[in-house]
């Protein structure tokens, strides 16, 4: 039996896909501190200022996770530069991640935490 690993950290695509899903939760938790910041009329920041910084270093990882993925499956410009782009709005990174897997510019099987293209390449 194949085990699935959703979010297996051995293969490129697995990071992307840990990233891609902890930048959409560190968005949900930054939205979530600033709607109790800003909606009641005696706000608390302790939501924006605990997800504020978390959200910037999981921004920061996602960006080199994606150039480093970009670079491993050879990607060409415009798909890099979505991919760069998909982590501004929120819950962007996991839309890209699954078109990224539907068009093939990331395999499934490195995803499910097998192995990498390279990988897949040499041992043809």
């Amino acid at each position: 039996m194949v085990r699935m690993n959703f979010l297996g950290l051995r293969t490129t695509a697995g990071r992307f896909r840990f990233f891609a899903v902890l930048e959409a939760l560190s968005w949900l938790g930054l939205l979530t501190g600033m709607a109790f910041k800003y909606l009641p009329e005696e706000g608390n920041e302790i939501g924006v200022k605990i997800f504020g910084p978390v959200h910037g270093g999981v921004f920061v990882l996602f960006l080199l996770v994606a150039l480093l993925t970009a670079r491993e499956y050879e990607w060409n410009w415009k798909t890099t530069v979505l991919a760069l782009l998909s982590s501004i709005p929120p819950f962007f990174t996991v839309l890209f991640e699954v078109w990224a897997v539907r068009t093939g510019k990331i395999d499934q099987q490195g995803v499910s935490g097998t192995e990498s293209p390279k990988t897949l390449a040499a041992s043809s």
